[in-house]
């Protein structure tokens, strides 16, 4: 079957093994794959990701300069069963899964394995226990946005947002846009957005954000004051003295560039939650007494929850994350060494779909 390959720091289309599906496992036909930060990244570095995953103990089982099919965000349709499975799902049957294939030596992640591939191929081996069917009338490429999506719900799960709580999101690429379209899902606001890409702005808007700035024109930390949150603490505990609340300030940091993370300490509100989504890969540095001084708590959070996901499918079944327009490109395999280079420009697409059947 063809898949696209990770060779040498290169992406070519191939011919690899045909796929059998083990005890418990779903032989399935890619519908539509979603294009990762991630995977932008990987193509050139994937060397130093596993380094540092391995550091922080995830251990592993992975060779990074061997073949590799990316791809983790996807739909998928049934075509077969292995040995000893429940066949509850039809051939045929829409589905989604979290990206982790479960075999007899282990858990495979797929995207990021040398001996299962990921969505970037024509097939794939899922594992029966983690499918969820798509709901009926889920178009396909919205259904393929589930996992990418699933990164917001929990970046807002690990957040302490209480009733009066103003967020700020700093980045609107794919990772900032799901938080933006989590934190309104769950009925927080108001929400700033914050992006220099008029596109992916108009996206934030879209999916709920009540204020988008641009700030390469004004700080989107001018908004707090406006927003009943007082960016000192003297001026916080001034209201709190005369007997005032306000809501506790939570910042999305969903950019990953070195550099971010201080100037947000910086500019946050005192008392202010710090929620880190973006990954930055690239060794940074931060100033712990401005933090200390400011009381500022920094939560760095990593992927989501099974039930995370699932609610997530459920949400943009039922219309709750609206994601029609985000999906501004669609690429056949052939497409797909093309694709990458057009995602380097944040005004060319906001999300591109690989398409294996095109």
């Amino acid at each position: 079957m063809r898949a696209v390959v990770r060779r040498n720091k290169q992406l070519v289309c191939d011919e690899i093994a045909e796929l059998t599906p083990g005890p418990g496992q779903v032989l399935v036909r890619t519908l539509a794959c979603g294009i990762c930060g991630s995977d932008l990244h990987a193509l050139h570095h994937m060397e130093h990701m596993v380094e540092l995953s391995r550091r922080a103990g995830a251990g592993l089982d992975f060779d990074p300069t061997a073949d590799t099919v990316f791809g983790h965000e996807f739909c998928a349709e049934v075509l077969d069963y292995g040995p000893g499975s429940e066949r509850r799902l039809k051939p045929g049957a829409r589905v989604v899964s979290i990206p982790a294939t479960l075999t007899a030596t282990g858990v495979e992640l797929l995207g990021y394995s040398n001996r299962l591939p990921g969505g970037f191929a024509e097939r794939m081996l899922l594992s029966e226990a983690l499918l969820l069917e798509t709901p009926n009338g889920l178009p396909t490429e919205a259904a393929a946005l589930t996992e990418p999506f699933a990164v917001g719900a929990h970046a807002v799960a690990m957040a302490r947002l209480d009733a009066d709580s103003a967020s700020l999101v700093v980045g609107c690429g794919p990772v900032g846009l799901a938080v933006v379209a989590a934190l309104k899902a769950a009925g927080h606001g108001p929400v700033i957005a914050a992006d220099f890409s008029p596109r992916r702005r108009a996206a934030a808007e879209r999916l709920g954000a009540d204020i988008v700035v641009d700030p390469a024109l004004e700080s989107p930390h001018d908004r707090w004051e406006a927003l009943g949150v007082p960016r000192t603490r003297a001026a916080q505990n001034m209201i709190r003295m005369m007997g005032g609340r306000f809501g506790r300030p939570v910042v999305f940091e969903c950019v990953g560039a070195p550099g971010v993370l201080q100037g947000l300490i910086e500019a946050a509100p005192a008392g202010a939650q710090i929620v880190v989504a973006g990954v930055c890969m690239e060794s940074d540095r931060i100033e712990p007494s401005i933090a200390i001084t400011k009381e500022i708590e920094l939560t760095f959070i990593f992927g989501y929850t099974p039930d995370e996901f699932a609610a997530t499918l459920r949400q943009l079944a039922e219309g709750v994350i609206d994601v029609s327009g985000l999906v501004t490109g669609t690429v056949g395999l052939d497409g797909v060494a093309g694709a990458f280079r057009d995602l380097a420009d944040p005004e060319a697409h906001v999300k591109i779909l690989v398409r294996p059947a095109d």
